[in-house]
This record gives structure tokens, sequence and C-alpha cells, in this order.
């Protein structure tokens, strides 16, 4: 049993990195398959993914923090969160190149977001942790998920999938 302290996570890979997400936002974790194409999306946006009869905006997290781009392999799969938001919850399908495991981390663990030396905007991370064969990064869904691009269009409250 965990203490309140405690904060489960899906830890997962994109490329050789570690990242997290709470295990909460976790609504299911589904084999790869291609997302159908939505038009003029923006480019990390891959598509619409059925869940249940249910199509769920789906996006590339590589391609979100600014990762290059990776072909599907076996190992890929969908993430599918349920985010919180002010106004309502967000499902969202998201694409990572492999599951790694279900973790706990202790509260004293998690250090704060570094602000340089990362390839991604550091306000897209809750913490780091450090582990035996590195760092895993805790990932902020929510600001991952909503858009910065839209505050700079002139419309701070749009969403990316709005």
């Amino acid at each position: 049993m965990s203490s309140r302290s405690d904060l489960q996570v899906v830890e997962f890979g994109l490329g050789s990195e570690v990242f997290a997400v709470p295990v909460q936002l976790v609504r299911e974790i589904l084999d790869y398959a291609p997302p159908a194409q939505v038009p003029n999306g923006p480019a990390h946006f891959a598509g619409l993914t059925d869940v249940r009869g249910q199509g769920v905006p789906t996006v590339d997290l590589r391609r979100r923090l600014g990762l290059a781009a990776a072909e599907p392999t076996l190992a890929t799969r969908i993430l599918i969160l349920d985010i919180p938001l002010p106004d309502r919850r967000l499902t969202l399908g998201v694409v990572i190149d492999r599951v790694l495991s279900v973790s706990s981390y202790d509260a004293a663990q998690i250090e704060p977001a570094p602000d340089i030396g990362v390839r991604w905007k550091s306000h897209y991370i809750t913490g780091v942790v450090r582990r035996e064969s590195g760092f895993a990064v805790i990932v902020d869904a929510a600001r991952i998920f909503t858009t910065e691009d839209a505050a700079m269009a002139g419309d701070a409250s749009s969403l990316i999938f709005a």
C-alpha cells in the first residue's frame, strides 16, 4: 500500500528518455494502431483513435515535446489519458514509444523541474526523479496539451482540441 506522499506513475519511454504521468490520469493503454487522419491539425496531432466507438484526439508526444519523430514499432503504445481541466475533462490519446512500468515515487524523491539543459520546455515538467539508470521526467499533462500557441494567436482560453 502506498503512503499519502507517494505518487504512482506510469513510466514510459521516448527514445532513450524516460517520462512519467500520474497513474490516475491513465484510463487505459492501447496497442498502437494508426489514428484516422484529420486534415489541417497541428504537426503533433496524429488524428483520431477509436476507443469503444468514441473518436479520441491523439497526439504524437515526441513531436509535441520537440523530439524527432519515430516510426511506430511493436512496442509503440497509445496512452488514453483523462486530463482534468478547470472547465471539463479532456480525453486524449498520446503516442509513446513504449511503456516501462507502473512505479511509486516518494514525494521526497521528486526534484523541481530544471530550467536549463533539457530539450523540451521546462514548464511542461512537474519534476524529475533520479533513477538507477538516469532520470524520469514527470510531465504536466494539462500544460502539455493546452496550448500556448493559441495564446500567441490571441486566444489564451483555446485548447489544441477544443
